[in-house]
């Protein structure tokens, strides 16, 4: 199966996010996909996230996660997802913080600057520091992460353009179903 790396593929508003939303569907076990895990996808990423990524100007170009990094990569992104997702639902854990913290730290000292995942690690670190979290959420249709910019902080999906529209279609298809009798 092959993607492309689409504007709306970058929708977190942040590379971690970005990262962490590269799989698709993550609950739902029957439909998830990993996105790295197909391919050339993991390599083709940086130059898709050099075009669409909400921080490209942080970053800059950056180069792939080299093959032996990849399972130290990819150990991140989970990192990031179960802290992050936790944190949107519940608040803060310190336990999880803690292996995000050591996923960072094995990703900082294994890799060099200006790659992939010394990015995404920068990224990560720059999310934990945000001064209103609150603006962290979680997509309502796709359940994907992303940092709601919106001036009145009500973004409830992670794009408009598609799962925006998505929920408001099927909204009006059961409002539809129910008034037909």
């Amino acid at each position: 199966m092959s993607f492309s790396w689409t504007p709306h593929r970058f929708s977190g508003g942040a590379l971690a996010f970005d990262v962490a939303n590269s799989v698709v569907l993550r609950h739902d076990t029957t439909r998830r996909v990993d996105r790295f895990a197909v391919g050339d996808q993991m390599r083709s990423f940086p130059h898709a996230a050099a075009e669409f990524c909400a921080e490209r100007a942080l970053f800059g170009d950056i180069a792939p996660v080299t093959p032996e990094q990849e399972v130290d990569f990819v150990a991140l992104r989970e990192a990031i997802d179960l802290y992050f997702r936790k944190r949107i639902l519940d608040g803060d854990d310190d336990q999880l913080l803690a292996g995000l913290l050591e996923a960072l730290a094995k990703t900082l000292r294994g890799t060099s600057s200006g790659n992939l995942a010394a990015a995404t690690a920068h990224s990560v670190l720059r999310l934990i520091a945000m001064p209103d979290p609150e603006r962290m959420k979680i997509c309502g249709n796709c359940g994907w992460l992303f940092i709601d910019r919106s001036k009145n902080r009500s973004r409830a999906w992670c794009d408009m353009a598609v799962c925006g529209n998505r929920a408001k279609a099927n909204r009006h298809y059961r409002r539809k179903k129910e008034e037909t009798p």
